[in-house]
């Protein structure tokens, strides 16, 4: 007769420790791309030994869950598939269809994150959001700001929603969203009062988010992200 139960066996540390990472990236306090706390840290925060934790980072390596890169640490991957994106941003950025139709994508993913940003975001999201904000007027004086820093606000607002899912979703593509605000700020730039309504529609999202208003930010989201699908719909037609 074969036995119905089988017996248990204790996990082994290293197995405890995975589990641990494990579930820190899927509630998302770990992020895509955040740095896994050293060998030495992780021993000592866990009270167990270096080999240990070698072996933990080293199945989670095997999983697809963290990348070890040489001189620098160890990193929290994301879990959606990457390998196409790469050679997708490269012919993003030389496609104005493309930039039009990634920003109809972003409308739908990115509304959809604030509005639950504003329902769940911690005062330490909405001061991070806040730094964001206050950094682009300051850049602002010069005309300009940084693509980098409209895509850090940006992305900060999808992990504000605290949704694991979504972030790891975002954080797979957001190379391509970089390019849509790259090509979407060199537009804006042609114009001071366009700069102006940019500064204006990211305070507003950012005080609907404050205010914990999630219809008010979905709402300033959508009235963003409609301005630039229509500057990339004439940078299309200009292309034509």
């Amino acid at each position: 007769m074969t036995p119905l139960f089988k017996p248990i066996r204790p996990k082994k540390i290293a197995e405890e420790i995975v589990i641990q990472i494990k579930n820190l990236i899927a509630r998302g306090q770990l992020k895509p791309g955040q740095k896994v706390p050293s060998e030495r840290e992780l021993a000592a925060m866990l009270g167990v030994s270096r080999p240990s934790v070698r072996e933990a980072i080293t199945v989670l390596e095997a999983m697809g869950m963290v990348e070890s890169r040489q001189g620098g640490g160890t990193f929290v991957r994301s879990l959606t598939e990457m390998t196409i994106t790469e050679p997708l941003s490269t012919m993003v950025e030389n496609d104005p269809r493309l930039l039009h139709a990634l920003a109809e994508v972003r409308v739908g993913l990115e509304s959809w994150s604030a509005y639950l940003a504003a329902g769940r975001a911690t005062e330490e999201d909405i001061a991070q959001l806040r730094g964001f904000v206050d950094e682009m007027d300051r850049q602002a004086v010069r005309g300009v700001w940084d693509a980098d820093i409209d895509a850090s606000f940006h992305y900060a607002i999808t992990a504000a929603a605290h949704n694991t899912i979504q972030l790891h979703v975002l954080d797979s593509i957001q190379s391509l969203f970089h390019a849509t605000i790259q090509a979407a700020l060199k537009e804006f730039y042609r114009s001071p009062e366009a700069v102006e309504t940019l500064r204006h529609h990211h305070r507003t999202i950012l005080e609907a988010i404050a205010r914990h208003d999630p219809e008010g930010a979905r709402q300033a989201m959508l009235n963003h992200l409609k301005m630039v699908e229509a500057k990339m719909a004439q940078l299309e037609e200009r292309q034509r």
